[in-house]
């Protein structure tokens, strides 16, 4: 009797490390999204600063410059962390926006005078810096994914995961497209 009370004892507590173990991930992996919100917040601040600029000289970019807008909105919208759908949907419009964004550079390689007014430098310099900021906070966050996935996915951690309502969370990946070098001229047409 004495070990099948001490048999049910380890099970309870191994149990209860497995289930404290998937929180602390899960809510680690839930910081590192709230690390990539603030340096997203940034680019978002950033972009109308950068938009305002180029406005002046890219009178024939309107469409680009109103997308870029859009997409932007797009990717401001709320969303709820828990919900790993929310998340992906979120990273997709932050995706596109980056997508936007490096089109919008391209073209505006086009103006010379935009190219080498100050503000416009200073603008894309302090862009280059959030982006390198969200790659680090991308690469914090995809290690901790990758710990809560680890645990959520591996037999017991994958019962206490189901009976805790504990998810598998998306990885902040960039799309195929983006892997690609880019080519400005393709931009320019």
């Amino acid at each position: 009797m004495e070990i099948l009370l001490g048999l049910i004892a380890v099970v309870l507590i191994g149990g209860y490390v497995w289930y404290v173990t998937l929180i602390g991930r899960r809510n680690r992996a839930l910081e590192a999204l709230s690390s990539i919100d603030v340096q997203l917040r940034k680019r978002h601040d950033l972009i109308p600063n950068v938009l305002k600029i180029a406005q002046r000289f890219m009178e024939h970019e309107k469409e680009l410059l109103t997308e870029v807008t859009e997409l932007r909105a797009n990717a401001m919208s709320d969303y709820d962390k828990s919900d790993p759908a929310a998340v992906k949907n979120h990273i997709e419009a932050e995706r596109h926006l980056q997508s936007g964004m490096m089109r919008f550079f391209a073209t505006a390689e086009a103006y010379p005078e935009l190219r080498s007014a100050e503000t416009m430098v200073n603008a894309q310099e302090t862009y280059s810096e959030v982006e390198g900021h969200i790659s680090a906070a991308r690469r914090f966050y995809n290690a901790a994914v990758t710990d809560l996935n680890n645990s959520v996915q591996i037999f017991p951690g994958s019962l206490i995961a189901n009976m805790a309502g504990v998810q598998q969370m998306p990885f902040y990946e960039i799309e195929e497209a983006a892997r690609a070098p880019v080519d400005a001229s393709d931009f320019l047409k």
